[in-house]
């Protein structure tokens, strides 16, 4: 299913061009419509839309405004500038913020429903790329980041990882296989990147469930709750202890190389 936001101050265009371009395959397109940008900045929080068609000239926010912000926060969607022969100036501004695409008014049906497939075949492309590629760099940078967290047991930043880690394949709409598969794979680096440390040893305490129609929301509970177990053993582990006493004294120990250390003192320290 393909969502778009049609953007235009003028209620009949608006309307009128939300029926042409979801007469294109009612089966696979839902169309909702905004009055200018400020309106659709709101509805692309709850929407989360493939494309959008925006007029230029609104008020509040115009399309030049409202796709820069598109540009700077939502820069997966692809934007679709309708413009009048006077507005052609501004339709070349928006092309600096990522707009690639444009109509001429008087839009007419065809027009639309070619314009429509051609977004819908890039998309399926897109997504087609991304489903064979993920980047290994995107993946070390959460495991590296969430393994320290964890290991601190820094609960805040703890779930602002996971949020992000969320946020970020439900904007890139990962499918449900693709999406265990990544999980799968995160959680798996975290416990052996948690035995490298050599302190504890820790055990894949259960995989995460097989793919469902429904996909993300599942897949993320079951990884939250893997990750919220694994701090529960380590706090456990720790009797209380927010930091891990071993490392403590080998990091006090070789700070104070120099001076003669009795395991007094070393106790001393750790409390």
């Amino acid at each position: 299913m393909y969502r778009i936001l049609v953007v235009d101050d003028e209620p009949m265009i608006r309307l009128g061009l939300a029926k042409l371009i979801t007469q294109t395959d009612p089966s696979m397109i839902e169309a909702k419509t905004a009055g200018n940008g400020l309106e659709a900045l709101e509805a692309i929080q709850s929407l989360r839309p493939d494309f959008v068609f925006t007029d230029i000239k609104m008020p509040k926010m115009d399309g030049l405004e409202f796709s820069k912000h598109l540009y700077e926060q939502y820069g997966d969607i692809t934007v679709v500038v309708i413009s009048g022969y006077g507005d052609f100036e501004y339709a070349q501004k928006c092309m600096s913020y990522g707009v690639k695409e444009y109509l001429l008014k008087p839009v007419t049906k065809s027009v639309v429903h070619h314009m429509m497939n051609k977004l819908m075949i890039d998309r399926k492309a897109m997504q087609e790329k991304q489903r064979t590629y993920f980047p290994l760099s995107k993946l070390e940078s959460w495991l590296e980041q969430l393994e320290l967290a964890i290991w601190h047991l820094q609960v805040n930043d703890i779930q602002d990882k996971l949020q992000e880690i969320e946020d970020y394949c439900q904007i890139h709409r990962l499918e449900s296989v693709q999406l265990q598969v990544l999980l799968d794979e995160l959680y798996t680096k975290l416990i052996k990147q948690l035995n490298g440390r050599d302190v504890y040893t820790f055990d894949r305490i259960a995989n995460l469930p097989e793919p469902y129609p429904s996909g993300q929301p599942d897949y993320f509970q079951g990884f939250r709750l893997l990750v919220e177990q694994t701090v529960k053993l380590i706090r456990e582990k720790r009797k209380g202890n927010t930091k891990e006493p071993v490392e403590e004294a080998k990091a006090y120990i070789e700070r104070n190389l120099s001076k003669d250390l009795s395991l007094d003192e070393v106790a001393d320290m750790l409390g």
